[in-house]
């Protein structure tokens, strides 16, 4: 906005300047052959100078437009990020341009499954408070809960954590080799048990993992927030 008020003030300068050009006024000294040569007539005056102050206005109007395309819509300050185009959920939020130094797919499978940790992470903190499994010692406070069960539950986490990645993948699991299939898509692993997927249409589709992408970010700051609460009040969540 300050190029486009910049380019408005320099259109009203010039438009004041270009009074110098508006007829003068009827004088009684008459007008020498040269002087008569020299300056076009009026009419043509007038008309020259309102069509290069609208080719000036256009002009303007046209930077301006391409400059805002090329900036972000979440950090207006920030130019757009190229490599997010065409994926669910992009608005333009990319400020430490992870995009442009990794492999975005990489980055986008890295993003879904995060989001989907997030989401159970998030349940599970809140259900531990309430519900205790049996044979398991009742914490209220669900960060002291991976110290209760000890390290060996902890480490199972890992260990199939790790197992699924690897299984899901074939193997590739770096991001070298994860995507060296070109028709491989992003954090879709075949995992369906419900069949939400079933007769849906791609427009359908594009809404579900929208859905996801955004319960995903949400649950990612969520769990964040709940930890840190713990920690900082050292009281329960609730």
């Amino acid at each position: 906005m300050v190029k486009f008020a910049a380019s408005l003030t320099a259109a009203a300068v010039l438009a004041g300047s270009a009074s110098a050009f508006a007829p003068a006024r009827a004088s009684s000294k008459p007008r020498s052959s040269l002087s008569a040569w020299w300056r076009p007539s009026e009419e043509r005056k007038c008309s020259a100078c309102h069509e290069w102050l609208h080719i000036l206005m256009s002009r303007c109007f046209i930077v301006e437009s391409v400059a805002m395309d090329a900036m972000s819509k979440s950090v207006p300050f920030l130019m757009e990020p190229k490599n997010t185009k065409g994926y669910v959920g992009d608005v333009g939020f990319d400020p430490l341009g992870f995009s442009d130094n990794f492999d975005i797919k990489w980055l986008r499978e890295a993003e879904i499954k995060h989001g989907r940790s997030a989401m159970l992470a998030t349940l599970g903190f809140v259900m531990q408070e309430y519900v205790t499994l049996p044979g398991m010692t009742h914490v209220d406070d669900a960060n002291l809960a991976p110290a209760v069960v000890g390290a060996s539950p902890m480490l199972q986490i890992v260990v199939w954590g790790g197992a699924m990645e690897w299984w899901t993948n074939k193997g590739k699991v770096t991001q070298m080799d994860m995507f060296e299939d070109p028709e491989r898509i992003p954090g879709k692993l075949g995992f369906d048990p419900l069949g939400l997927s079933k007769n849906k249409t791609p427009e359908q589709m594009e809404r579900i993992e929208l859905q996801e992408i955004k319960n995903g970010r949400l649950a990612m700051l969520a769990i964040g927030g709940m930890i840190h609460h713990n920690w900082v009040t050292g009281e329960a969540l609730f």
